[in-house]
C-alpha cells in the first residue's frame, strides 16, 4: 500500500512468481525475488520473501540480512527460528543455540516455539552432542492432539534424533506417531518406518526391471 499502483502491481507479481517457483525451482524463485527488492527494498514483505528465497538457494549471509531488515522493518519475531537456523548454516551453531535462549523465543506463538526448538536441536547435533538434541526435542507438544504441521515436525526430529544415538524400537514408534499427525504429508515419515521395516518398495512398470523381478 506504500507503493505507486503500477509499481506495487510489478511488485506483487514478482513476489507471486517467487511463492510459486520456491520448491520447484529456488533459482527462478530467487531470481524473482531479487527483481522485486531492486524495486521495492524499503517494503519488509519484499525483504522478507527475498530472505525465503535466498535460504532456498543456501545463500544464508544475504538470507540473514534480508530476515534482519524484514525484522527491523516490521517489529515483528516471527523470523527469529529461521534466522537462528541462518546461523547454523554459515557454520555457527552456537550463535544459534544462543538466540534459542533470547526473550524473543517467548514472543513466538507455538509454531514458532516449536521451529525454535527443531533448531537448536539440529545446532546441538551441529555440535557433536547427539544426546542433548535428544533432550531438547523432549516437550509436552510431542503429544499434542492438534492437527497443526508442526506436531508432525516435531515427532519427525524427535524420531530421527533417537534413531541418530541408537534407540532405533523408540525412533520407529515415533515415526509411526508422526505417521498419524502427517495429514498434509509435510514429512517421508512412511518411508522412514519402511526402511526401518526393511520394506523396499519398488515401480511394478519400471521396463528396466525384468519379468521375473
Amino acid at each position: 500500500m506504500s507503493l505507486p499502483k503500477t509499481l506495487a502491481t510489478d511488485v506483487a507479481r514478482n513476489l507471486v512468481m517467487c511463492a510459486q517457483l520456491l520448491d520447484e525451482d529456488p533459482e527462478r524463485a530467487y531470481a524473482y525475488s531479487r527483481v522485486a527488492l531492486r524495486l521495492a527494498s524499503r517494503v519488509a514483505a519484499v525483504r522478507e520473501a527475498a530472505g525465503f528465497a535466498s535460504y532456498a538457494v543456501e545463500k544464508y549471509a544475504e538470507a540473514l540480512a534480508e530476515f534482519r531488515a524484514a525484522r527491523r522493518m516490521s517489529g515483528a519475531d516471527h523470523l527469529w527460528p529461521v534466522m537462528a537456523d541462518c546461523e547454523r548454516g554459515l557454520g555457527r551453531p552456537e550463535r544459534a543455540l544462543a538466540m534459542a535462549g533470547e526473550p524473543e523465543v517467548r514472543r513466538l506463538d507455538k509454531a514458532g516455539q516449536v521451529e525454535m526448538r527443531l533448531v537448536a536441536a539440529g545446532a546441538r547435533r551441529d555440535m557433536g552432542e547427539a544426546e542433548a538434541a535428544v533432550v531438547t526435542l523432549q516437550s509436552p507438544e510431542l503429544n499434542s492432539s492438534s492437527n497443526q504441521p508442526w506436531v508432525a515436525r516435531l515427532r519427525y526430529a524427535y524420531a530421527d534424533a533417537l534413531l541418530a544415538v541408537g534407540r532405533e524400537a523408540e525412533a520407529r514408534d515415533w515415526f509411526a506417531k508422526t505417521l498419524d499427525a502427517d495429514s498434509g504429508g509435510v514429512t517421508n515419515a512412511s518411508d522412514r518406518l519402511a526402511e526401518l521395516d526393511g520394506v523396499e518398495f519398488v515401480d511394478a512398470l519400471d521396463p528396466e526391471l525384468d519379468e521375473e523381478d
